[in-house]
């Protein structure tokens, strides 16, 4: 996989867009903050959603993007409060086991959101398949993809006006090794009598 292709579109998309990346981030973080992290699951689908379109097709993200995929409420709401209680127990365990279990977490169900709102899965069949594509390919990449992903946030996570530019930025790359990962490989051709 070339990572440095994924970035370079994530950088190039991040900056071409940079004005409405950050008032839709903006406006995600603060219906999250507002809403005590209730509607965070949901506006993160539609979030996704609108960084999906563009790196697929160009399309400028939009404000109400954040809210199309409202019918993914209670879904997502339930496994965010099964992961929160889940990892919350193994933190309260000598730290250890819930750090295993969130990394655990990210790198089997980093693909959930886009397919739930791609193709429209269910989430046990969405956890299904981001399982299967974390497994698909080289391990390493998937390992790669995952630190990327983690280390971007985690650094944009350190300073409130840091996740204005840094969360776009990790959801595009992610977004961009996902198109990678779920392009359709052409036709074979037909054997050569």
């Amino acid at each position: 996989m070339d990572f440095k292709r994924h970035i370079e579109t994530a950088w190039n998309l991040t900056l071409g867009n940079i004005v409405s990346l950050i008032l839709l981030t903006l406006v995600f973080v603060g219906i999250s903050a507002l809403t005590l992290g209730i509607l965070a699951p949901v506006t993160l689908a539609g979030y996704t959603q609108s960084l999906l379109l563009l790196v697929r097709n160009g399309r400028e993200p939009k404000m109400q993007d954040l809210f199309t995929h409202m019918k993914l409420f209670l879904p997502l709401l339930g496994f965010g409060v099964a992961v929160f209680v889940l990892s919350s127990i193994g933190f309260m365990l000598f730290f250890i086991p819930g750090l295993i279990f969130v990394v655990a977490v990210t790198f089997c169900c980093i693909y959930m959101l886009p397919l739930m709102t791609d193709r429209n899965l269910g989430i046990m069949d969405a956890i299904k398949e981001s399982y299967a594509m974390s497994r698909q390919g080289e391990l390493v990449d998937h390992i790669v993809i995952v630190i990327i992903y983690l280390a971007i946030t985690t650094i944009g996570g350190t300073v409130f006006i840091g996740v204005l530019f840094t969360q776009p930025l990790a959801t595009l790359f992610l977004l961009s090794t996902y198109e990678e990962r779920t392009r359709v490989a052409p036709p074979a051709a037909p054997p050569q009598s």
